[in-house]
C-alpha cells in the first residue's frame, strides 16, 4: 500500500530554528572526529557553526582537491557543463560555492586512492575544479554520512531533467537496500523524493532512450512510496518498470501506424499515452499503480486508430521532462 502524502502547514515568520548567536557555537565533539579526519586527508578546518535551522553541527573546511569524490550512485557528468562551468570560474577568478560533502564510509575507502570524503552533490564543481588544475576546494563538511543519500534534495548546481533524477534514485534506493533491506521504503521518502522516480529510473537503465516524461504523470499520482522492505519494494519496481517498458513498446507500434497515416505532431506520443490512462473524475483518488498498469496494457492492445481524429491530435500540446 503505497503512503499518503501530507501538505506541510506553512511556518510563523522567524518562528523557526536558532538565534544568531546560537549557529556560533560549533563545539559538539563529532566535529572534533571530523576535524581530525580533515586533518588526517591533509586539509584545514576553517570554521565550526551550527545549521541555523536544524541545530546540527557543521564545519567549513579547506581540502586537497583529490580527497573528495562524487558519490556513486549521483547523476552521470555532463562534459558540457562541466566544460562551460570551468571557463566561468576561470574567467572570474574565485571560487564561491564550497561543495557539500560528508566522510566517506569504512567500506567505500580504497587504500588505493586518496579520496576520503564524498560530496553528494558537488560532482560538476570538483571536475570544473580539476580541469582547471587547482590544488584545493572548500567543503561545508557534515558529520553525517546519510546526508549523501539526500542528493535528489541537495542538488542545485544543474537542473536536472527526468531522466537524471529518475536514475539518481534507482542507484540511490539500490544503495540504500544494502544499508538496511527490511526497513520501509516510505522511510526514505526525503531522499528518493518520489516512488514513481525508481519506478522510472530501472526502465531508463533498462532502455537509455526510454521516453518517460509521457507516463511521469500517470506514476505520480499512483506509485507512491511503499510500506514494505526497501529490498521488497526495488523488486516490486523492477516488475513495473518491465510492465512499464511493455507498454512502451507497443505504443511505439501506435505512433509509427500514426505516422505512416499521415499524422504528424511531436506531442503524438503524448497523445497517445494520454489515452490509455483510466478517466479519473476530479476528487477521486488515482487507481493503484498495478491497476494502473492493467489498464493500460488492456488500453494498449486494444488501441482503435480509425477512431484517431487528426484534430485530435493537433490540439494535443504538451511537453516532456526528457
Amino acid at each position: 500500500m503505497a503512503a499518503r502524502r501530507t501538505r506541510r502547514k506553512k511556518a510563523e515568520p522567524a518562528s523557526v530554528g536558532l538565534e544568531v548567536d546560537d549557529v556560533a557555537v560549533g563545539s559538539a565533539h563529532v566535529l572534533d572526529d571530523l576535524e581530525a579526519l580533515v586533518t588526517q586527508a591533509g586539509g584545514n578546518c576553517l570554521a565550526r557553526y551550527r545549521d541555523p535551522l536544524g541545530g546540527s553541527p557543521l564545519a567549513l573546511a579547506a581540502l586537497p582537491l583529490e580527497t573528495v569524490a562524487p558519490t556513486p550512485f549521483q547523476r552521470d557528468l555532463s562534459e558540457p557543463h562541466v566544460k562551460r562551468l570551468g571557463d566561468v570560474i576561470g574567467r572570474v577568478g574565485i571560487f564561491l560555492d564550497p561543495v557539500i560533502a560528508v566522510p566517506m564510509p569504512e567500506g567505500a575507502i580504497d587504500a588505493k586512492t586518496p579520496a576520503r570524503f564524498w560530496t553528494p552533490n558537488g560532482y560538476h564543481r570538483l571536475s570544473a575544479l580539476q580541469q582547471l588544475g587547482a590544488k584545493t576546494l572548500v567543503a561545508l563538511l557534515s558529520p553525517d554520512p546519510a546526508l549523501a543519500y539526500r542528493i535528489l534534495a541537495l542538488n542545485t548546481e544543474k537542473a536536472h531533467n527526468l531522466r537524471e533524477r529518475s536514475l539518481e534514485a534507482a542507484r540511490m534506493a539500490r544503495g540504500l537496500s544494502e544499508t538496511d533491506p527490511h526497513r520501509p521504503e516510505s522511510e526514505y521518502a526525503l531522499e528518493l523524493e518520489d516512488g514513481s522516480l525508481v519506478t522510472l529510473g530501472f526502465a531508463y537503465e533498462k532502455r537509455p532512450r526510454f521516453a518517460g516524461g509521457a507516463y511521469a504523470p500517470a506514476l505520480k499520482a499512483s506509485d507512491g512510496f511503499l510500506e514494505v522492505g526497501i529490498q521488497a519494494a526495488l523488486d516490486a519496481r523492477e516488475k513495473r518498470a518491465d510492465r512499464l517498458l511493455a507498454i512502451d513498446l507497443r505504443v511505439a507500434e501506435i505512433v509509427k501506424e500514426l505516422k505512416e497515416r499521415g499524422f504528424e505532431s511531436p506531442y503524438i506520443k503524448n497523445f497517445v499515452v494520454a489515452r490509455l490512462r483510466p478517466f479519473r473524475p476530479r476528487g477521486k483518488p488515482a487507481p493503484e499503480p498495478e491497476a494502473l498498469l492493467d489498464h493500460m496494457e488492456k488500453a494498449a492492445l486494444g488501441f482503435n486508430l480509425d477512431k484517431i481524429k487528426a484534430d485530435q491530435v493537433a490540439k494535443a500540446g504538451g511537453s516532456s521532462e526528457d
